[in-house]
């Protein structure tokens, strides 16, 4: 460090990374760059813990990117899918194996950020950033980023990483684009334990009525967590979806403690993922998986990942080491989650316009129900199903054709009847086999 460097440090505290928004990535971010012995500051502006509206399906790359100890707080163990269509041709498919577990977000955040602290972050709760600076009278040196509070107070760190959010400032600064931006509705929903018994170990996921939509429910002890999705601009059909799926599971006469809302976001091809020395990592960046919309995993690995090259950052000495820093950082994140989310970019589209082949392959498909299996439980991804698997490659290929071929809405419901009976026929059936059958489900009060 130069001389120059040193005396502006002495005058002011200079973190070497500053963390904004103490979620998944933001505190994996954290625990990166402090296990790696950085002075770190991590920056949240709700108090902890804090709700987030989200499922709360840990699959299995999300496990693998947890720091080592990290004993998951699971509010039930997965075994079991139901899959069904906008309400119909309901099938259950099972697994003797784990396929993933299901975490309260408030728990888990936390627990998150105290393994950040117990490797040396430093936190701060119920503090909001209104702004960064890399230029300016704020700035002390070229080697400085200014992390601008409301209320006037100016934190200095030689890196930044923007973990805030899907509506992330930081993620504003550094000049994030976005392609796909869908609306989810969510409701926890406490239940007896005569309901909770009949969801414990299964989960319930219906391809909905509107183009690209699903529904779920996710069982935690006693309560049960019930949402839908699907594109904005939906917002009033997306509330029909929610309250006919909630009405038909028999359902509506519990009253939910937290009802919420939220938007996702997924990130253009071509957007930045760096400006000088600030970096955007999980919701921020616009990382998530586009079809599924599963972003817990993406922030997991995103936010290790910029921790780690926001240390290299911090020990850059001028703009080009700087840079070639940013450029590797965006560079391992577009090999690993950016296959994955090209992959899954092509699977929406399909499914938008054929619910029903996915519902007849996941249903009546073995190799389907298998690489599902697989992909919950970390044995491979997305990108690398695709990438390593002839069939799989013809498989998605074949349906990109069958897909480009359809309108999306004129002979739907056609095609929806017809892809289920090809699965099995009617709401009957089994294909047995010694891991993951297939058994016809009944619609009842639980599920």
């Amino acid at each position: 460090m130069s001389s120059e460097n040193s005396s502006a440090d002495d005058v002011r505290q200079v973190w070497d990374v500053v963390v904004v928004g103490a979620g998944p990535a933001g505190a994996s971010a954290a625990y990166a760059a402090a296990v790696a012995g950085r002075r770190v500051l991590l920056l949240e502006k709700a108090d902890l813990p804090r709700y987030k509206t989200c499922g709360g399906g840990i699959i299995g790359p999300s496990r693998d990117a947890l720091p080592p100890g990290f004993e998951l707080p699971l509010r039930d163990r997965v075994h079991a899918v139901t899959f069904s269509h906008n309400g119909r041709y309901t099938r259950t498919r099972r697994s003797k194996q784990m396929l993933f577990g299901l975490i309260n977000r408030p728990e888990f955040d936390q627990q998150l950020v105290e393994h950040a602290q117990k490797a040396g972050a430093e936190l701060r709760t119920g503090v909001t950033v209104s702004r960064v600076e890399q230029h300016g009278s704020a700035v002390p040196d070229r080697r400085t980023v200014a992390v601008v509070l409301q209320g006037g107070e100016t934190l200095f760190a030689r890196a930044v990483v923007g973990a805030d959010g899907s509506a992330s400032r930081i993620g504003a600064h550094v000049g994030v684009k976005l392609d796909q931006v869908d609306l989810g509705l969510e409701a926890e929903i406490p239940v007896p334990d005569t309901v909770a018994e009949d969801w414990k170990g299964r989960v319930l996921i219906d391809w909905g009525p509107i183009p690209g939509s699903y529904g779920w429910v996710f069982p935690k002890g006693d309560t049960l967590t019930v949402g839908v999705i699907s594109a904005r601009g939906e917002g009033a059909a997306t509330k029909r979806y929610l309250e006919d799926f909630v009405g038909r599971l028999g359902l509506a006469g519990f009253e939910p403690s937290i009802s919420s809302g939220h938007l996702t976001r997924c990130r253009a091809d071509d957007s930045p993922l760096s400006r000088g020395r600030v970096l955007v990592c999980g919701d921020a960046a616009g990382l998530l998986e586009p079809w599924t919309r599963e972003g817990i995993s993406f922030a997991l690995r995103s936010g290790r990942l910029a921790g780690e090259w926001a240390v290299r950052i911090a020990e850059a000495h001028d703009a080009v080491d700087t840079r070639r820093q940013a450029l590797n950082y965006a560079f391992a994140i577009k090999a690993g989650l950016g296959v994955e989310m090209a992959v899954g970019k092509r699977l929406l589209r399909i499914f938008e316009r054929r619910p029903g082949l996915f519902h007849a392959a996941l249903t009546g498909v073995r190799p389907a129900w298998k690489a599902f299996m697989d992909i919950t439980r970390g044995a491979t991804s997305l990108g690398e199903l695709v990438r390593g698997r002839p069939l799989a490659q013809r498989a998605l290929a074949m349906l990109d054709r069958r897909a480009a071929e359809d309108t999306p809405k004129a002979d739907a419901e056609t095609r929806t009847d017809a892809d289920a009976k090809a699965a099995g026929g009617s709401d009957g059936g089994s294909d047995g086999g010694p891991d993951g059958g297939t058994e016809p489900e009944v619609q009842r009060p639980g599920g």
